[in-house]
């Protein structure tokens, strides 16, 4: 399977509290709900079309905790598509601490991280697909165990909260592969990385 990562982030790469004032509070994070005001139909679309691609989800606990609380409680609605893949597809949660996850369909994946990522990778199927889970993708990456990104930007700055990319992490080279904007200006764009970024002087003039 190819590990795909799929984030919302701000403009400036805040990822943290999209979905509600009191979805994430951790650091006194008072600005949440800011994906609401700005994702239209066309991102909504965009969106279901992901999720119907997943053959599997890789989540971090925290991220697993606020889904399995929220989408993992709701009925089925009968023509959700978000709703179907998450309910019936298989989920991975990367965790040394959750010990009886209760949604179903649920694995915990504890140990030898990249070892049961790999193997992960290794069965057929189309999309692995990460959710969310900033520290697990910041991990992916570092150990580059990412084949694809696919970045929603929100046209908002929100000026707190925690962001998809570190102070200082590793250089990533991005091949862009698609790129698109709704008319509510969300940004899509989906990026394979492509190794370690060359770096050279511009020329004068």
């Amino acid at each position: 399977m190819k590990l795909t990562t799929v984030t919302m982030a701000t403009v400036d790469g805040v990822m943290q509290g999209l979905g509600g004032a009191d979805e994430d509070r951790r650091g006194g994070f008072e600005r949440g709900g800011w994906v609401a005001p700005f994702f239209d139909d066309e991102a909504g679309t965009f969106l279901n079309q992901v999720y119907q691609r997943a053959d599997a989800f890789l989540f971090g606990r925290r991220t697993y905790e606020i889904f399995a609380g929220s989408w993992g409680t709701w009925a089925d609605p009968g023509d959700n598509h978000i709703w179907t893949a998450l309910n019936t597809r298989p989920k991975y949660v990367a965790s040394g601490t959750l010990a009886d996850p209760e949604w179903r369909d649920t694995t915990v994946l504890s140990g030898d991280l990249a070892a049961a990522v790999g193997e992960l990778k290794a069965k057929p199927g189309g999309e692995l697909q990460v959710h969310g889970s900033g520290a697990l993708i910041r991990w992916l990456l570092e150990n580059q165990l990412v084949d694809e990104i696919t970045l929603i930007t929100v046209p908002v700055v929100v000026g707190q909260g925690t962001r998809l990319f570190p102070d200082a992490g590793p250089d990533i080279a991005l091949e862009l592969v698609e790129s698109r904007s709704t008319a509510g200006g969300v940004t899509i764009q989906v990026y394979r990385p492509t190794g370690r970024p060359r770096y050279a002087t511009a020329p004068a003039g």
